[in-house]
């Protein structure tokens, strides 16, 4: 594993490299907001078993920078161009969860000569008014109090109730991670998340795409996501059963499953 540092004028990113096999073919991780790199750690091993793996810290989290707010998904797109042109990746897939997973459609959309496959998990592809209503309010609850104010709601949205119950230590570091992430940060992407506009696009991606549903995921409804995937020409839905929005959490055997079979195409897995 290696450390990677992109100057980005005014700020850096902060990335690391998995991967056993330097021949093996590039995998990027966009994480969700209010995470870091750590969320993919269910399947960091059987990742790096088959790829080279490029994970990063979204602007404004985990071991990034902090830029001013608001942010704009071309930034969060350009960020992922700026770090494969500094690593030297031509072309890889991508795989993101959340915000992560709009990330990758916004790429998918606008950059899909750098891309191969394309994993979208556990998100929305539009932003329609409940859902910028309940990101304004997100956004004045932690101003006023801190990520403090929305760790627990997040909590319930993330896990399922039964998934909780039996992984206790595993949600203690999801809360720390939720609590670590800075004020400025979470709000830059909120806004973000506000101005989101990608389904009038989806009937023009190219590149192969998996959609990873979560079957009791409030934030990223498995109904939308089905109805994105017949958009998206030649699309594959997979839906998981008992999990909520962290579905590489809840479910994180079947969605590693479904990932790497979906992947195996992309240049072939490394062994």
């Amino acid at each position: 594993m290696s450390d990677v540092r992109v100057d980005r004028g005014g700020f850096s990113l902060s990335a690391r490299i998995w991967g056993d096999h330097a021949d093996a073919p590039w995998l990027v991780l966009s994480n969700s907001l209010a995470s870091t790199t750590a969320m993919w750690e269910p399947q960091r091993a059987a990742l790096a078993r088959h790829f080279r793996v490029l994970a990063y810290d979204t602007r404004g989290h985990g071991a990034s920078d902090v830029p001013p707010s608001p942010y704009a998904f071309a930034d969060l797109t350009a960020d992922v161009i700026a770090l494969m042109d500094h690593v030297g990746i031509t072309r890889a897939s991508v795989m993101g969860l959340s915000l992560g997973g709009m990330t990758a459609l916004g790429l998918t959309i606008h950059h899909p000569e750098r891309f191969e496959r394309v994993v979208c998990a556990a998100a929305r592809a539009d932003a329609p008014p409940p859902f910028v209503q309940g990101w304004d309010d997100r956004i004045a609850a932690v101003r006023a109090g801190g990520m403090t104010a929305i760790v627990e709601p997040t909590l319930e949205r993330w896990h399922a109730a039964e998934w909780q119950a039996a992984h206790p230590d595993a949600l203690a570091r999801t809360r720390a991670m939720i609590l670590a992430t800075p004020v400025e940060g979470y709000v830059g992407c909120a806004h973000a998340l506000k101005g989101l506009d990608y389904l009038k696009d989806l009937g023009r991606i190219t590149l192969p795409v998996l959609y990873v549903a979560g079957e009791k995921d409030m934030g990223a409804p498995a109904a939308a996501m089905r109805a994105m995937a017949d958009a998206t020409p030649g699309a594959t839905y997979v839906e998981l059963a008992g999990a909520a929005h962290l579905v590489n959490h809840d479910a994180a055997e079947a969605f590693e499953a479904a990932v790497l079979s979906f992947l195996a195409p992309a240049g072939g897995l490394a062994t």
